[in-house]
């Protein structure tokens, strides 16, 4: 309880240092439960702990706030230092005494690169062009169990990379350098900065939270040599033993407390099969690779603040200086609500969605079938800086970036869905409507007696009304069931106009994010396949294959 009045108070005072005022409470533990996650089960009694130190807080200064958050916890005085309010663009980074700019981005390659991971591949990728330095893609791979691998996924990511206009400099496997690792871990057990720990779960968090050590906490290096040895020669089983890198058991924040390094998961690996049954945590593997690769830039998303604070014990064990570290808010697109790739995967494998680049999911597959230019979503990207402030917004935002590229070179055509056929007397039977309103070129129409209108067009029309076909001529309507019509000219007068398709018109099949759309379109809209065109007064659209005399297309955006 000690720990918890100690957590409370920092972040209350860095709340009063940063506002200027006490805090409300909701303030407080909104913030205590967002670091915490632990303590969320005992909010209720964490209420009256914040009022009494909210009453303490009243009666200090401003000054006295400062000064005590200072000799209590000085990083969050820093934190506080590095708040700013979101910037469009990339902020410079500190690189005084550093030569050569090395930036990461480190995916999980259980799933192909979604929104979220691409701005880690932009955003590092811009800093190593900007200071002439090197970015690494890393596969932080070395979890089979939780977050299985997918095959795929490695080659997707280095694809997904190269139309992005961000080819890593170096591509690096963890799951091909678990030696290393080991190697390291031999090491920190020879220096009594690791041990192999046979609580279980239960039994140690008892310890973690009473801020006591565990009883193997205190055996020699080289017991736990030969227990190691027994670890990796397969003689425990799952959650028997772990290995654990020492802190400091009675640190305010029990989540920074001995925490685990290594653990035995005998699921097979898809890359490494059965060859390895130890597996390194991420935090272990990640600090390791930093330092092994030269990394001196980390951007990290600030949820991950506590990831960083083990890893520097792990850094301080072996001498180390760790990394210029970034923290960035999350993005959030109300598109897409709360996705993760274990959902997805679940989706796709139910036949809830088509696969990977489903229309509907926040995948860059999916965008890129759906006709996102690379531009747009490096744009995007860096438009959204690195501040620590949490961003929401729409996908229209991207959608207006996209529409920039696009407009200027998609082809236009016509488009109807929910097709009713009329029959029309007289009038011109071809027409060259154009290509697009910037150029000159011109597209051929040949006109039959009968032509194909959308239903939503033909709600509110009576006998004897006028109406102009687009890039055509006026009809005026005889009959409405069956629709006929009769031309009447085709000089422009002020009266509804619609769209059409030809009788020849090819059926279209419109995948969206909203469902399906079945219609008409021009026969030319054939010869774009892999363009992005524009269907007048529908929108834009990637023409992505014809199966079985069909055209297959995905929704771009309006």
């Amino acid at each position: 309880m000690e720990d918890i009045k100690d957590l409370i108070d920092k972040y209350a005072l860095q709340n009063a240092v940063k506002y200027g005022s006490t805090p409300q409470v909701d303030a407080v533990i909104k913030k205590l439960l967002g670091e915490h996650k632990e303590l969320r089960p005992r909010a209720k009694e964490m209420i009256p702990l914040i009022r009494e130190a909210l009453e303490i807080i009243e009666e200090m200064s401003s000054k006295e706030c400062e000064d005590h958050l200072k000799k209590i916890a000085p990083e969050l005085i820093e934190d506080l230092g590095k708040r700013k309010e979101p910037q469009r663009g990339l902020p410079e980074l500190k690189v005084e005494g550093i030569d050569k700019v090395v930036m990461r981005f480190a995916p999980n390659p259980n799933g192909p690169a979604t929104l979220g991971s691409v701005r880690g591949i932009i955003i590092n990728s811009e800093y190593a062009k900007r200071y002439n330095g090197k970015f690494i893609i890393r596969f932080d791979d070395t979890d089979p169990q939780t977050k299985r691998p997918m095959i795929e996924a490695y080659e997707w990511y280095l694809d997904d990379c190269d139309w992005l206009n961000a080819r890593p400099d170096e591509v690096v496997i963890a799951s091909d350098r678990i030696e290393t690792y080991y190697e390291y871990a031999k090491k920190l057990i020879e220096m009594s900065e690791a041990y192999v720990c046979f609580c279980s779960g239960e039994e140690f968090k008892s310890y973690k939270d009473s801020a006591n050590d565990c009883p193997h906490r205190c055996s020699e290096p080289s017991e736990n040599l030969k227990q190691w040895a027994d670890m990796l020669e397969g003689r425990y089983e799952e959650k028997e033993a772990v290995l654990r890198i020492k802190t400091d058991m009675k640190n305010p924040n029990p989540a920074l407390r001995d925490w685990v390094a290594f653990r035995i998961v005998k699921t097979s690996h898809p890359r490494t099969w059965e060859r390895y049954i130890i597996w390194p945590m991420l935090d272990f593997e990640s600090a390791l690779e930093d330092h092994i690769l030269g990394v001196t830039h980390i951007i990290r998303g600030k949820d991950l603040r506590d990831s960083e604070r083990r890893q520097r014990f792990l850094y301080d064990h072996l001498g180390w200086t760790y990394p210029e570290t970034i923290h960035w808010g999350r993005v959030k697109i109300h598109e897409f609500g709360k996705f993760s790739t274990s959902m997805l995967k679940k989706g796709i494998e139910e036949g809830t969605y088509t696969g990977w680049d489903d229309p509907r999911l926040p995948t860059l597959r999916a965008l890129k079938r759906r006709g996102i230019r690379p531009e747009a979503v490096r744009n995007f990207m860096t438009s959204l800086g690195v501040g620590e402030t949490d961003i929401s917004l729409s996908l229209e935002t991207l959608h207006a970036e996209n529409k920039k590229l696009v407009d200027p070179k998609a082809n236009r055509y016509f488009f109807v869905w929910d097709p009713v056929k009329i029959e029309i007397e007289g009038g011109p039977r071809v027409t060259h409507p154009p290509i697009h309103p910037g150029k000159e070129e011109r597209r051929e129409i040949k006109i039959g007696p009968e032509l194909y209108l959308c239903k939503s067009d033909l709600s509110d029309i009576s006998i004897k009304d006028r109406i102009r076909l687009k890039d055509l001529f006026n009809i005026e309507i005889t009959s409405i069931e069956p629709l006929k019509a009769v031309f009447v000219g085709v000089e422009l007068e002020k009266i509804k106009i619609i769209h059409w398709v030809p009788s020849d018109g090819i059926t279209i099949r419109v995948l969206s994010s909203d469902g399906v759309i079945d219609g008409l379109g021009e026969p030319l809209i054939q010869n774009e396949l892999g363009n992005v065109v524009q269907f007048e007064r529908f929108g834009f659209v990637m023409v992505d294959s014809i199966v079985n005399d069909r055209t297959i297309v995905y929704f771009t955006h309006r």
